[in-house]
């Protein structure tokens, strides 16, 4: 089978040499999602998923303004809920301490989390926007879009390139971000 994204789940037997640099980072039952690898895993851990991805650039200009200056900026304090809702819609891998990796903004009603959209992966000038979920009662009405806008908008500001990973098989959100302004770069 050809490299693929895979989606781990570590147990606390992992072990072997294939996970032993990593191993120590994971407690059991946590999860581990990577990109290029192939063969079985390692002695303690199963795969739970694994299929292709495509890596989406942002190649529009950027947006003339901040159409969500209402949301707000998540931090520690709201993690459970950025959490609660990630656990709900499944926007990809998202931990308790999620909010810390870079920018999260959320849309809010009264303290109820409506949507929020982030910034995980960061190398050079290339940064990943994830964690984009709406809950179900509040979708079809353009909070994670403009939060993602949001986000290019910051991110083209400090001369960063805005990038989005998107499962192959979710080819709506692939049309959705192709209408922002993402194109296809590559599938891993």
């Amino acid at each position: 089978m050809r490299p693929g994204f895979r989606h781990c789940l570590a147990s606390s037997t992992a072990s072997g040499r294939a996970a032993a640099p990593i191993a120590s980072f994971f407690k059991p039952g946590e999860q581990l999602y990577c990109a290029g690898w192939s063969g079985a895993a390692p002695a303690g851990w199963r795969i739970e998923a694994e299929t292709t991805m495509f890596r989406m650039m942002w190649k529009a200009p950027m947006p003339d303004e901040d159409e969500a200056c209402d949301a707000l900026r998540l931090g520690t304090a709201h993690a459970d809920r950025a959490l609660e809702l990630a656990t709900l819609t499944r926007p990809g891998p998202l931990g308790i301490r999620s909010v810390e990796l870079g920018e999260y903004f959320g849309c809010f009603d009264g303290p109820r989390l409506l949507a929020m959209a982030g910034e995980r992966l960061f190398t050079g000038a290339l940064r990943e926007i994830s964690g984009v979920c709406t809950h179900p009662d509040f979708r079809a009405r353009g909070l994670a879009r403009r939060l993602m806008l949001k986000l290019v908008r910051r991110q083209l500001l400090r001369a960063e390139t805005p990038l989005r990973h998107v499962l192959r098989d979710n080819t709506k959100a692939c049309r959705r971000h192709e209408g922002m302004g993402f194109e296809v770069q590559r599938e891993v």
